[in-house]
């Protein structure tokens, strides 16, 4: 079978495209721009397309496949020809669906946690010697690809996005996985371009909770009260199982999860994040994962790759990297970091990258986020409000949207990491939050250097 990628270089595109070459599948594919680590993995499995652009002729050969990905537009050219030609054509979670129909099929969804919490699922089936399929959001230990598809496995676990499939199918993306066994972590407003109401978000889970297959669960943090209305609604047919944070104790830096009489202490913390290990538990649960099993894995599992991070360390700093954008995850983030070394000063800091953030209407979603840090930096950059076409937003109106007497805004980054080198970091942590790179900055060079 041949199967086609329109913009190969995404980040999951790109790992569904090696994952499908490895099941033994002729690839190809086209993009406009591929950069790194894309461009070298696909290189390495020689996927990468010989040149760059866009080629129609490539469609007129007929792949069995298309794939479409979100970042290529309604008029691309090899799109249209696919259209003529009345070709397949699939986004990358409907192609999901269709590689895993038969597979019992696990879905992790929410506005925050839910890259975490389908890496715990991972790392605990892998450490358990279960093989299974599996899509997530980040890079994880011990897994090569954030996605993989065999033909021997009888499990599917995969993070589901409530953002768009592709420029021609506007579903949320978990709207295709039709899950037997669902978690929904919690809801908070996202992705504003696309679901410019509260009230519109929220019906996005629902829908996908309504999509759970007969006989499913749907395992759900009980402290949400979207969630609970959610659960509520359920057939009869469908569980609806709550959970909430995991009992457990901190001492000195280390946070022990408690099950019976027994300890465990884990390489993670925060409430969040026992929250998160307390959905993850369940999933487990219902795939025949023992309570030994899953507590001596759980405690060997060390993050995903850039939530709450350790990028740089010691005796007396400890400097954080974490993807949190949104005002629930700054909140929660900063929170975790604050109360784990509550006897350290914490200074957070935040880029407003994404469209919602930048939006002047979403700006007071932000207001005291980041009240626990003893110093908060907020850093945004005009020439990315110019680039996404959004109205002008000044240094006060952010400053005032944030509130609190410890946030300082910054529209220069170079100041900002000026100011970082000049503070004194005895006894003090650095959190740094972003889905961008502070126009520019490499994040984990600068930490290094700082803690020297």
């Amino acid at each position: 079978m041949h199967i086609h990628f329109i913009a190969i270089g995404g980040s999951a595109m790109h790992n569904l495209a090696i994952a499908l070459h490895k099941k033994g599948y002729r690839v190809t594919g086209s993009d406009d721009e591929i950069f790194e680590p894309s461009k070298s993995r696909l290189e390495k499995y020689a996927l990468l397309p010989a040149v760059q652009g866009w080629q129609p002729q490539l469609i007129e050969g007929r792949p069995d496949v298309i794939i479409l990905g979100m970042h290529a537009r309604k008029d691309n050219p090899e799109l249209l020809k696919a259209q003529e030609l009345g070709l397949k054509i699939y986004s990358y979670p409907e192609y999901l669906f269709e590689q895993t129909k038969t597979k019992t099929r696990v879905v992790v969804g929410g506005s925050h946690g839910k890259t975490t919490t389908t890496s715990m699922i991972m790392h605990v089936l892998k450490f358990c010697g279960v093989n299974f399929d599996y899509m997530v959001g980040a890079t994880i230990d011990g897994f090569d690809t954030m996605v993989n598809l065999d033909n021997d496995t009888e499990i599917a676990v995969f993070e589901g996005d409530e953002y768009l499939s592709s420029p021609i199918d506007l579903r949320p993306k978990f709207h295709h996985y039709k899950p037997n066994i669902a978690l929904l972590t919690g809801i908070a407003w996202d992705h504003i371009n696309v679901f410019p109401t509260f009230e519109g978000y929220v019906d996005q889970f629902g829908i996908f909770a309504s999509m759970i297959e007969p006989d499913g669960s749907l395992i759900y943090f009980e402290g949400d009260e979207n969630l609970r209305a959610i659960a509520n609604q359920l057939p009869a047919n469908v569980d609806a199982i709550p959970y909430s944070t995991h009992q457990h104790f901190v001492e000195g830096t280390t946070t022990f999860l408690v099950n019976g009489a027994k300890k465990f202490p884990l390489h993670v913390f925060g409430d969040h994040n026992l929250q998160n290990i307390s959905g993850a538990y369940l999933v487990c649960k219902k795939l025949g994962i023992s309570d030994e099993q899953f507590y001596k894995a759980i405690s060997a599992f060390t993050g995903s790759s850039r939530r709450l991070e350790v990028v740089a360390k010691n005796d007396q700093c400890t400097v954080f990297y974490d993807f949190a954008h949104s005002p629930s995850k700054l909140k929660a983030t900063t929170m975790a970091v604050k109360k784990q070394f509550s006897d350290r000063k914490l200074v957070a800091v935040m880029e407003l990258h994404t469209f919602s953030s930048l939006k002047r209407e979403f700006l007071p979603q932000y207001h005291l986020s980041m009240e626990c840090a003893d110093v908060a930096y907020v850093y945004f950059d005009a020439h990315t409000i110019e680039h996404k076409k959004l109205e002008p937003i000044s240094a006060s109106d952010v400053e005032d949207a944030f509130g609190g007497t410890n946030c300082k805004v910054f529209t220069n980054s170079d100041l900002l990491f000026e100011q970082l080198r000049n503070t004194e970091w005895h006894n003090c942590n650095l959190l740094i939050m972003s889905s961008g790179n502070f126009s520019g900055k490499n994040i984990k060079e600068f930490a290094q250097a700082l803690i020297k």
